[in-house]
């Protein structure tokens, strides 16, 4: 993440911080729900829809991701401009756990849940996001 991009993401979120809280890591990924019946579903619907000429699947989009000592925060990026552009979701380190790291050639994953809850997040890094990754994956223990 180039300097301009990562000062206006920390000018984003600073705002929302708690008193103490510190900002960790902060990295480019590309999320997907983890969600087999709600992938199927979006399959199947798109298939009907199109008269079974085409089936269509939900797509990777690329997040700004920053990680604090309490809480992890994914902003939907815009690849034209610097800021931003809107918060998807907030949620808290305390109980999440994620799967090994599928390590891949051009990019590595895991996935995150919370034991007990079905919905699923996938975070993929690129190769160039490894050091990132190995700190997100060292802050989070294995679980699933």
């Amino acid at each position: 993440m180039n300097g301009p991009r990562r000062s206006a993401l920390l000018a984003s979120v600073r705002p929302m911080l708690e008193p103490d809280e510190r900002i960790e890591v902060v990295t480019i990924v590309t999320t997907s729900p983890v969600s087999l019946g709600r992938t199927t579903a979006f399959a199947l619907a798109s298939a009907i829809v199109s008269g079974g000429s085409m089936t269509m699947a939900p797509a990777p989009t690329a997040m700004h991701l920053v990680m604090t000592d309490r809480r992890f925060f994914l902003f939907r990026g815009e690849p034209t401009v610097v800021w931003p552009r809107e918060l998807v979701m907030t949620f808290p380190r305390a109980g999440l756990v994620r799967t090994e790291i599928d390590d891949r050639r051009i990019n590595s994953s895991f996935v995150l849940s919370y034991p007990g809850y079905e919905e699923s997040l996938q975070l993929t890094f690129s190769a160039f996001g490894r050091k990132k990754r190995n700190q997100i994956a060292a802050a989070v223990p294995v679980g699933c």
